[in-house]
């Protein structure tokens, strides 16, 4: 409203343009006091509907269109702003509600030549453009309503998509986050159980020992000295197994790994078969890693999407150099489409064509297995294989040093 009424002072008293003053500056009022009166009606703060930001921007434009009416409409260069009310629309409401404030807009101009006033000038002259010009105005204006409308709502969509798939990919990692912290907690409860355990069967058993063996507490007390002994036998086990298995998962060799990636998905109809061997002048002993739940999501997610193309088979190929560790997922199935390949990482990709991406018909599983590699400091390759074979080939590959773990003294 600043910039309305200051364009307005600016063109009437310093460019000396005759302009109708009182009507441009009762429709700039009109929307101060639509202000006013949304400030009242709603002091607190709470989250607009949808329907109110509807006919919020549904009035800006009547008032852009009527400012502009009055100020030589379709002659008017002005007329351009019309444009700010619909793209904010596609930004913020649905397609539907955008498209109905684009019409208001598209309308509203073509009425302008039965309403409008002259185009504003110097004292004295008029201005009359030709109609031909006014028709290209609006042709400009319709073709950047339709452009801006299209690709702000197209940019809007995008990010709500991506922002959904950020949020499915943090829903994994909450997942393997909670299992760690469940193994942590077992560990924790074994320990801090033992203690007042050892005490309960430490005073059954000195009870036991003063009570005569006729006493009728005598069996009552051994009973509660067994099942003491009992919880702490089963303590003892649970701690036990829990450190050999932190031992098992902490390391990994890299066969074990993309082994326990890929055994859920065999005896589907695929052959899954599997390669580890290193590349020319490294050490023969596979590497030890750090067990890492996201690598394992993120290689079971390659393995599940090639074994839903596959006709055949699946090879899952690891090889690893004194400096890099690769992950190869190979299918003999259709492959990637041309057009797949440039989007590959984007999420809801939603074409068949286009679902050799994982995650159902929407790219979603590549997207989060794609996130959880780059996590670990790994990237992503994809291509087809060379003709006359067929098939897709997904890759990762990481430094040796993000994964390897650390030698054990």
């Amino acid at each position: 409203m600043a910039g309305q009424t200051a364009a307005v002072l600016f063109v009437a008293f310093v460019l000396h343009f005759d302009v109708p003053l009182a009507a441009c500056l009762a429709i700039i009022a009109a929307s101060a006091w639509l202000n006013v009166f949304l400030s009242f009606a709603f002091q607190s703060q709470r989250l607009t509907q949808r329907w109110e930001a509807t006919l919020q921007l549904a009035f800006d434009t009547v008032q852009l269109a009527a400012l502009v009416a009055v100020t030589g409409g379709l002659s008017n260069p002005f007329l351009l702003f019309l444009v700010a009310p619909v793209t904010v629309a596609a930004l913020s409401l649905s397609q539907m509600r955008a498209m109905l404030v684009a019409l208001l807009a598209l309308s509203l101009a073509a009425l302008m030549p039965l309403v409008s006033l002259p185009l504003p000038w110097f004292g004295g002259q008029h201005v009359e453009l030709p109609p031909m010009f006014q028709i290209g105005q609006f042709a400009a204006l319709a073709v950047g309503v339709g452009f801006f409308a299209v690709s702000a709502s197209r940019v809007s969509q995008d990010e709500a998509k991506l922002v959904r798939a950020l949020d499915a990919a943090s829903v994994v990692m909450a997942r393997e986050q909670k299992i760690s912290a469940i193994g942590a907690m077992s560990a924790m409860t074994t320990h801090e159980l033992g203690t007042p355990l050892a005490t309960i069967l430490l005073v059954a058993k000195e009870l036991l020992a003063d009570t005569p063996q006729d006493d009728p507490k005598y069996e009552d007390l051994k009973l509660l000295a067994d099942q003491a002994d009992r919880c702490r036998g089963i303590l003892a086990t649970i701690r036990n197994a829990r450190e050999a298995n932190d031992i098992v998962h902490a390391r990994v060799p890299l066969d074990a790994l993309i082994a326990e990636a890929a055994a859920p998905f065999r005896g589907l109809g695929v052959s899954v078969e599997m390669v580890a061997r290193p590349d020319n002048g490294a050490d023969g002993r596979p590497p030890i890693l750090n067990r890492s739940p996201e690598i394992l999501h993120a290689i079971s997610a390659f393995v599940e999407n090639a074994v839903s193309f596959a006709e055949t088979r699946v090879e899952v190929q690891a090889s690893w150099s004194d400096k890099r560790i690769m992950v190869s997922v190979t299918d003999d199935g259709p492959g990637f489409s041309p057009e797949v390949l440039p989007k590959l990482g984007e999420p809801y990709v939603s074409q068949r064509s286009e679902a050799h991406l994982g995650g159902g018909d929407m790219g979603l599983g590549f997207f989060i297995a794609k996130t959880l590699i780059e996590r670990t400091g790994g990237r992503i390759a994809t291509r087809n294989l060379p003709p006359p074979r067929s098939g897709a080939v997904v890759q990762a590959l990481w430094p040796r040093a993000a994964l390897e773990a650390s030698t054990l003294d």
